[in-house]
């Protein structure tokens, strides 16, 4: 499991993220790039990290369901995840 602290910075990210995100479009639109500059750097979309919701692994992400590839494989043979199931042939 990641740290407590890697976690919670990126959802301090993903929170200025969604703050700024009006504020960046309406700059990149006109073209205002000293004022984008001004805006905090973690409130660029770009410097987010998908990380598992469970246990904050940064690597093997799966984006359909928003977990790692251990944590997917651990809750799908325990039957948790609905519509999955181990395959046979």
């Amino acid at each position: 499991m990641a740290r407590k602290s890697i976690i919670a910075r990126e959802k301090k990210r993903e929170r200025l993220v969604q703050k700024y995100a009006d504020k960046r479009a309406a700059l990149k639109e006109a073209g205002d790039w000293v004022g984008l500059d001004k805006l905090p750097r973690n409130s660029s979309k770009v410097r987010l990290h998908n990380r598992c919701m469970l246990t904050g692994r940064p690597k093997g992400y799966m984006r359909k369901f928003g977990i790692s590839r251990v944590t997917f494989r651990e809750m799908a043979a325990g039957g948790k995840i609905p519509g999955v199931t181990k395959a046979s042939w």
